[in-house]
């Protein structure tokens, strides 16, 4: 009998030990332990992907395993972040969220996900800046002779953007509310094809990142009239700021963060915060950031860039609500 019980005990403690272990966080299993995918709900080539593929580097180096970036486009941005919320949480998928995620739920009333809470964001990675650029063929070489401009011709001029909700859309509509000018919006499916319609001349002005905006202005193929940072860019020294240019009160800087999926361990979400925090600290990448526009945030724990996603909802919510912005 005491044999059989034995027996028993020994088969049960066998038995459970796959459970124990399943139990344990994943960082204290070796994580990470197989390949990792960060989404980014943009194309290649757009900021959130080159910051990413920065990112992936350094990790796979950190790390040892593959970090694979998955682009996700679509319905501004909204397909790849569905994707993420709706992922394993288990921290071998994060995804690259930004600003205009935090203006959709206001501007369309209904998103696939919750942005406040299916999400666990880990770090804010950056700033980044924009250039309020227009074609040759528009006769502005300001920001203030583009007001006069389009004060003349009401209703006609018009400012391009990558999708409805985002940046180059509020940049857009923030600049006609406190400029007082009557200039239409044309959204398009995503960045690079606002900024083709802008060099063929197709729209009149667009907010450009300045890693897009500087390389073209340089070439000659678009003139900047003013930039959104609060001093000027050393890209651009002798284009200035929308303060300097007649317009206060633009006060608006883009950021992008990287988020796991809510449920994400946070000894998992700690060591994300960890090496991202020592990445965006080391000199190479804090000087290609520089090139390519984009200011690194520094040091800031889960709950500082969870508190920003906050703000910035509440923020576009009202931003929303008081100017009556809507979706083209």
């Amino acid at each position: 009998m005491t044999t059989m019980i034995q027996r028993r005990r020994i088969l049960g403690a066998l038995g459970a030990a796959p459970l124990a272990a399943a139990s344990l966080p994943a960082w204290a299993q070796g994580y990470p332990a197989r390949p990792i995918k960060i989404v980014v709900p943009l194309p290649p080539g757009s900021p959130p992907d080159v910051l990413a593929r920065l990112v992936a580097e350094r990790l796979q180096e950190a790390w040892k395993q593959p970090v694979i970036v998955d682009n996700r486009p679509g319905a501004t941005g909204m397909i790849g972040m569905d994707a993420v919320a709706k992922a394993a949480p288990d921290g071998y998928t994060v995804g690259v969220m930004f600003l205009t995620h935090t203006v959709l739920p206001a501007l369309f009333g209904k998103v696939p996900y919750d942005t406040s809470a299916d999400f666990v964001p880990i770090a804010n990675l950056v700033w980044l800046y924009n250039v309020l650029v227009v074609p040759p063929s528009v006769p502005a070489r300001s920001a203030k002779e583009l007001v006069e401009l389009a004060r003349t011709q009401p209703g006609k001029l018009t400012y391009g953007s990558g999708g409805n909700g985002s940046p180059a859309h509020l940049l857009g509509e923030s600049f006609r509310q406190l400029a007082k000018v009557d200039m239409l919006h044309v959204p398009f499916k995503g960045p690079s094809e606002a900024v083709q319609a802008l060099l063929g001349g197709y729209v009149s002005a667009m907010f450009a990142t300045t890693s897009v905006a500087v390389p073209l202005v340089n070439a000659g193929k678009l003139r900047a009239v003013a930039v959104t940072s609060p001093t000027r860019l050393t890209a651009l020294p002798s284009v200035p700021t929308m303060a300097e240019s007649g317009i206060a009160g633009f006060d608006m800087k883009e950021w992008e963060g990287i988020v796991a999926p809510a449920g994400t361990p946070r000894d998992i979400i700690a060591k994300w915060n960890h090496e991202l925090t020592s990445i965006m600290q080391l000199p190479q990448i804090r000087d290609r950031l520089s090139e390519l526009g984009m200011e690194a945030a520094g040091t800031n724990s889960p709950d500082q860039f969870t508190a920003l996603v906050r703000s910035e909802l509440q923020r576009w919510t009202q931003f929303v609500k008081t100017t009556g912005l809507k979706a083209d």
